[in-house]
């Protein structure tokens, strides 16, 4: 099959967006489908306002259409609501074609945490958009519950979980250099993912706890957070293999997001064998689950002590049946030949 996905998520960005797209097409080649990615690489781009280091495409209509065309693919799926994505989903509906979303990011939370846009506008353009596609690709049952209070259209959202790269994430490590000496003896308490403010991490970094905080990744919110706790290790953006070292070392992992739709890094830290301390989220709640991997309370500092005492065999094993081919093969169930649809098209 001849598979496009259009997204404005791509390398060097690191997150769960890229990760899934990547480890997802990295399937689908395997399996021998013909997949052709439209990222922002190709193009000539902006920095997105507030987030220097994602780049947006610029001016890509009729080049993401002329793409289209050429390639002739037997599926099309438009992975996020930005340039590329609005580029493809244009030409989609004004052809008549047929079409699969992913709803991967809380847009509308995200947006009104930096500039304060009332989330109803934000929701009233994303089901305009969504609804156009044959099948939206929804994370998790919370996810798709609070999409449904926002008016989506039930028949089109279906279940499309994660998946982690157990040979890269497991329990043991021959080496770790890449991360910084300690006693060993103190527990460390570890945050991977972005330093922005829809993360929550303050709630993480302001806790009274018995041992280290280690900080790994990157964002606008950095430099204000290093100068604000000076006793915390922020280690900055590392490589998924680094990154797999961090969690092996780490005692705990801490998650403190609250507008996640999954949270790949949870998957990541538990399969390292890494127990997880949450605050309760429809993405914790879902991937934790009844685990016994984690704790999930109210209180973040009492999930971390009582995820102290958790066995490192529980969460490395409950990851494992998370798995990339699964995801793949959910992908690959809801996607919809591209042939004109007979319903009227939506209005660029």
């Amino acid at each position: 099959m001849k598979i496009m996905l259009i997204t404005d998520a791509w390398a060097p960005q690191v997150n769960g967006v890229v990760v899934t797209l990547q480890q997802v097409s990295q399937q689908l080649l395997q399996l021998g489908h013909d997949v052709k990615i439209i990222h922002p690489g190709l193009f000539r781009t902006m920095p997105c306002p507030g987030y220097a280091e994602i780049r947006l495409a610029i001016g890509a209509g009729r080049q993401v259409a002329a793409a289209i065309r050429q390639f002739k693919p037997d599926a099309l799926h438009i992975a996020t609501e930005g340039p590329l994505g609005y580029a493809a989903w244009r030409y989609a509906t004004r052809h008549r074609l047929n079409f699969t979303t992913a709803y991967h990011t809380r847009f509308p939370e995200y947006l009104h945490a930096r500039l304060r846009l009332p989330t109803a506008l934000s929701y009233c353009w994303l089901r305009r958009f969504h609804g156009a596609a044959t099948r939206t690709l929804v994370p998790s049952p919370g996810v798709r519950s609070d999409l449904l209070r926002q008016s989506f259209d039930a028949s089109k959202l279906v279940l499309w979980t994660r998946g982690v790269n157990t040979q890269l994430f497991h329990p043991h490590s021959e080496t770790q250099t890449c991360t910084p000496a300690h006693d060993g003896e103190s527990a460390v308490f570890l945050y991977a993912g972005r330093l922005a403010i829809e993360k929550n991490i303050e709630a993480f970094l302001k806790l009274d706890l018995p041992g280290k905080k280690w900080v790994v990744g990157d964002g606008p919110l950095r430099e204000k957070l290093e100068k604000r706790y000076p006793e915390v290790y922020f280690a900055g953006a590392k490589t998924h293999a680094e990154l797999a070292h961090f969690y092996r070392m780490a005692s705990v992992f801490v998650f403190p997001s609250q507008t996640d739709t999954f949270g790949l890094v949870l998957l990541e830290a538990m399969a390292c064998g890494c127990p997880v301390a949450a605050l309760p989220a429809v993405s914790t709640q879902y991937v934790l689950g009844n685990s016994g991997a984690g704790h999930i309370d109210d209180d973040l500092r009492t999930a971390c002590i009582k995820a102290l005492k958790i066995p490192r065999s529980i969460p490395a094993d409950y990851a494992k049946q998370f798995s990339w081919s699964q995801t793949s093969q959910g992908f690959l169930d809801n996607l919809a030949p591209i042939e004109s649809s007979p319903a009227t098209p939506a209005t660029a």
